[in-house]
């Protein structure tokens, strides 16, 4: 059962809430211990929500789950894991992220009870709306970056919040594609809101928050805030990592289709981990040099 737990838990995915960290960084204060404290407290927190809701969402989706070629592989849906077992998981992880919550602060605590609220209404119809169903995933990592803001108590730049979420929704739309592929006919079945997705619409929609992530981040480098900020003008040679990351994901998607989601499928490919490690390791050093 503990095994069932941890796979429910979905640990891989825990790598979204990275986003939380963002204005640790941004804001230049890596250097800072109470700041670096307060950002795990918050990327914790996170991580133990998405964990809780993660289990309330395979709790409701089980026979939906059931149908699907690899969701039904999930403990819940399979069976592995019973449904007291995971409600009572479900409650001390969110109640674990509650405390965590308090100790950040009101303005903290707010922003995960709305991650959360959305989370739920989500799961409860929002993602049978088109549309609307990838808007409220992109708002979520919206809400990350903005949670992790408060938790250190900086104001955020409007282009950090341009540039998260365009690539929220590049994530998103890609991740629809992949489901829409995947299931073929069935995928109605499997998800409602896919019967109004196209693989030629999704590819518009692609190819319009492709340009505008690296447009956006691309002026985000060369912007005179930026500059002032850091210095210079030397984060714009940060773009071709951009670069290369967005094209490495396309590539994925398009060209080395597999049962796992691309997202999934980067955080199992080298070129594109290095080609991130790179990146965080020239924007570290263009900002605190």
């Amino acid at each position: 059962m503990l095994a069932a737990i941890l796979v429910s838990l979905r640990p891989a995915q825990w790598a979204k809430n990275l986003f939380v960290l963002a204005p640790l960084v941004f804001a230049q204060r890596l250097a800072d211990p109470a700041a670096l404290l307060r950002a795990g407290l918050a990327f914790g927190a996170f991580c133990a929500a998405a964990s809780a809701l993660y289990l309330v969402n395979d709790i409701g989706d089980r026979r939906e789950d059931a149908r699907h070629p690899l969701k039904r592989l999930r403990p819940i849906a399979a069976g592995r894991l019973p449904l007291v077992a995971a409600a009572a998981v479900a409650t001390a992880l969110a109640m674990a992220a509650a405390g965590a919550g308090l100790r950040l602060g009101g303005p903290f605590l707010s922003l995960l009870g709305a991650y959360a609220l959305l989370n739920l209404l989500y799961s409860a119809g929002l993602k049978r709306i088109v549309i609307l169903d990838v808007m409220a995933i992109g708002f979520g990592f919206l809400l990350r970056v903005a949670a992790g803001g408060a938790a250190i108590g900086v104001e955020l730049s409007s282009w950090l919040l341009l540039c998260t979420i365009f690539l929220a929704l590049f994530l998103a739309f890609s991740k629809r594609r992949h489901e829409l592929m995947l299931m073929q006919e069935q995928a109605s079945e499997q998800r409602s809101v896919l019967s109004h997705y196209s693989p030629a619409f999704l590819d518009q929609m692609i190819n319009v928050v492709t340009a505008s992530t690296v447009v956006a981040y691309a002026l985000y480098a060369v912007a005179p805030e930026t500059a002032r900020k850091f210095h210079g003008e030397s984060l714009v040679y940060t773009v071709p990592f951009v670069l290369f990351g967005v094209f490495r994901y396309l590539y994925l998607m398009y060209q080395r289709p597999s049962r796992r989601n691309p997202t999934e499928a980067i955080l199992r490919d080298p070129p594109f981990l290095i080609n991130l490690l790179l990146w965080g390791l020239a924007a570290i050093w263009v900002i605190y040099s």
